[in-house]
């Protein structure tokens, strides 16, 4: 099938984890990004500057869409953030590493807006696992931090027209 010259379905589709929602309320609990049908998934987060809390996420691993059996996926030694008080362009990617976890903690800085990029590789998933979600927890009672999470799937095996994309849930 001829697919026409858009990046879309061609090389990418995107899913919606969450809209906007206050993480400071309460715990936000992503949905579930089926790789079946991609080699990457590129979690971007956004967050608002409005709390003293820093941005802290999650990521699982899941064999069915809901239900099932979910667990940690214990695989993000590396990502990259820009963190500053009003997000207009100009800032430059900073490159976060740490030891081999499912969690990252405190990224950016408190009261400045956030944007976050985990990427999960599909061979990185255990066995029988298909879905992955990456959460954010209560981050605290500090004013307001406003997150949406958007997963990015690339590196599709089977391109289509937009219209005719599989949701990625």
């Amino acid at each position: 099938m001829a697919v026409e010259a858009y990046a879309l379905g061609k090389n990418f589709n995107v899913g919606a984890v969450t809209v906007p929602t206050d993480a400071v309320a309460g715990a936000i609990t992503g949905l579930r990004t089926r790789m079946r049908d991609a080699a990457v998934c590129s979690f971007v987060v956004v967050t608002t500057g409005g709390s003293t809390d820093i941005t802290d996420v999650d990521l699982q691993e899941h064999n069915a869409a809901s239900g099932g059996t979910s667990q940690d996926l214990d695989i993000i030694t590396t990502f990259y953030y820009r963190s500053e008080a009003s997000l207009d362009g100009d800032e430059l990617w900073t490159k976060g590493t740490q030891s081999a976890a499912s969690e990252i903690t405190n990224v950016g800085a408190a009261s400045e807006e956030l944007l976050l990029v985990v990427e999960v590789r599909a061979e990185q998933l255990s066995d029988g696992f298909e879905w992955v979600s990456l959460n954010v927890p209560d981050l605290g009672t500090n004013g307001t931090r406003y997150v949406a999470v958007i997963p990015i799937l690339s590196g599709l095996k089977v391109q289509r027209a937009p219209e005719k994309l599989a949701v990625p849930q």
